[in-house]
């Protein structure tokens, strides 16, 4: 049986977005004596930026207000122009931003980096970070002196950045005279960004500092192995009891149903939503803010997903495998299940042809209720600008209104495949197909799609049926979605001790499922949990959330 690559299973981790992140604890670093007043409540909110679409290229598959993606069983066959002149100066530009590949060759030797060089007309010096190293390297940054700040900084979503946003306050440009309202229509890629993603991005302050990379609504997604699924009696319409009878059918020798990865919670996302738990947090009509731990939802899903765990339905190392290693079990054969981010589907399709066929799971139901996804964040980050003179803003925002290219145009080929003929050829159809260098030379390994990028669609190479079949599953799965309440909006509490908070809580999680603690610990963390800070943040998140209705 083929084998896979790190290199690979790597792409597909960070195509996979924020869902398999493993947030570590921080020493909080602060900005100065003063984190300042980074709530909305009482300002003048500034508005979104006017959202009109780019050109590109007619989907076959049409998009829905609701969160359904365009799809395109075709590579467009002629590719529009977006960026009529090239927007830079000729100086240089330094950039930062997380990656998920492996680190690039230097720009003397890397001609995708020189063809993105010469698109823009400035010279890019690039930092870039592997996720491993993000949190230390980001409070580095942020501590240090602000004259010594990259020009572009990408603040990646998978983790919490202790007082992110009083960093990005007092140190970023306040971009809301270049792109609130109508002004963003000097930028028309930037204005084709949709609104969903500003807002889950948020404000700070009232004021617009960063630009958001936008994703699609369904966030963790079980990734099935179809053909092993099919065969243990998977079916329409399924309910808890089945999933399980299914899991444990599937489950046999040295094949185990289920996979999980360390900080995954074995799976907890998929699970709680199929019980309809709220995903971080939820509001009521009285604009009330409820947070999942304190549902009892979430303590059945912790509950049913320990009744798998006995059942031997989990591969025994579930609490210790990386999402590379569970990667590889699935791809192999070893797993039949593995919790990643939706867009993982981009290189999830391509790295298992000619090993299995894999599929989006449909939630279960439970006690004849019809289960729930998980909403993602629909900003997978956001790039904030080093304060600098006018002119220079214009320039840097002229830079990611070309990154931030839509499907379908020639810019958009460029920062996703590299230059034809080099990086990639064509096959029958027209699409791009990628060359031994371009897997080399690629848009993971120096991501300057997380600096800008235009909306994400529907789109595998050479496999119409693919798409199909994922926006036909979106149509089910988007009017069930559910979203966290809180996002892009702020909290000082939580930007302060969030990320450890969540960790006492994933902690106990963990324990219960793999049999280490009682359900007791988990009533008792909840305590703790709310007495450190969980009901300050309910509080600051219902006043910000009232502010910004």
């Amino acid at each position: 049986m083929p084998s896979m690559s790190r290199r690979t299973l790597m792409r597909s981790i960070a195509t996979g977005g924020a869902a398999v992140c493993l947030p570590g604890l921080l020493t909080a670093c602060s900005t100065g004596s003063d984190d300042g007043d980074v709530s909305n409540a009482g300002k003048k909110l500034a508005a979104w930026p006017a959202y009109e679409a780019a050109p590109g290229a007619k989907p076959d598959l049409a998009p829905t207000e609701t969160g359904v993606q365009a799809g395109y069983t075709a590579y467009p066959s002629g590719l529009a122009t977006s960026v009529a002149r090239t927007p830079g100066d000729d100086s240089t530009v330094k950039v930062m931003s997380v990656t998920f590949g492996t680190p690039p060759k230097g720009r003397g030797q890397n001609q995708y980096w020189r063809a993105v060089e010469k698109a823009l007309g400035v010279k890019i010096e690039y930092t870039i970070i592997s996720q491993a190293d993000y949190q230390k390297k980001m409070a580095t940054v942020m501590a240090g002196d602000p004259d010594s700040l990259p020009d572009i900084i990408n603040i990646f979503s998978g983790f919490t950045l202790p007082r992110e946003a009083q960093f990005v306050q007092r140190r970023a440009e306040d971009l809301t005279p270049f792109l609130s309202g109508d002004a963003v229509k000097d930028y028309p890629n930037l204005a084709g960004i949709p609104t969903h993603a500003w807002r889950d991005m948020g404000r700070i302050g009232g004021r617009i500092y960063g630009i958001p990379l936008e994703r699609p609504l369904p966030g963790s997604t079980l990734w099935l192995n179809q053909g092993m699924f099919t065969d243990a009696g998977m079916k329409q319409g399924w309910t808890s009891q089945d999933f399980a009878d299914v899991a444990k059918k599937a489950t046999h020798g040295k094949t185990y149903a289920l996979g999980a990865a360390t900080g995954s919670l074995f799976g907890n996302g998929v699970h709680s939503a199929a019980h309809n738990a709220p995903q971080g947090w939820a509001v009521d009509k009285k604009g009330t803010f409820h947070p999942n731990y304190t549902d009892e939802r979430l303590k059945a899903a912790i509950a049913y997903q320990t009744q798998l765990r006995k059942n031997g339905s989990y591969h025994p190392d579930a609490t210790s495998l990386s999402q590379v290693d569970l990667s590889t079990l699935f791809l192999n054969g070893t797993v039949g299940s593995q919790q990643n981010g939706f867009g993982s589907y981009q290189t999830l399709y391509p790295d298992s042809k000619g090993l299995l066929t894999p599929a989006p799971a449909l939630p279960y139901g439970v006690d004849g209720t019809p289960g729930g996804i998980v909403a993602a964040r629909r900003s997978f980050g956001y790039t904030v600008l080093k304060k600098a003179k006018k002119e220079r803003i214009e320039l840097l925002l002229r830079l990611l209104d070309y990154l931030a290219a839509p499907f379908g145009t020639k810019e958009w080929e460029l920062t996703h495949y590299g230059l034809e003929g080099v990086h990639f050829t064509r096959d029958k159809d027209g699409a791009p197909k990628t060359t031994k260098l371009g897997q080399v030379e690629n848009v993971n390994n120096l991501p300057f799609r997380y600096l800008a990028e235009g909306p994400q669609v529907l789109f595998v190479p050479g496999r119409p049926e693919v798409v199909r079949a994922l926006h036909a599953w979106q149509q089910k799965v988007v009017p069930v979605a559910i979203r966290n309440a809180s996002y892009g909006l702020q909290s000082r509490t939580y930007t302060a001790q969030g990320t450890t908070l969540k960790a006492l809580m994933e902690d106990t999680i963990t324990a219960v499922i793999a049999g280490r603690s009682p359900m007791s610990e988990y009533d008792s963390a909840v305590k703790t949990w709310r007495s450190r800070g969980g009901d300050r943040m309910a509080e600051e998140f219902a006043k910000d959330y009232a502010a910004n209705s």
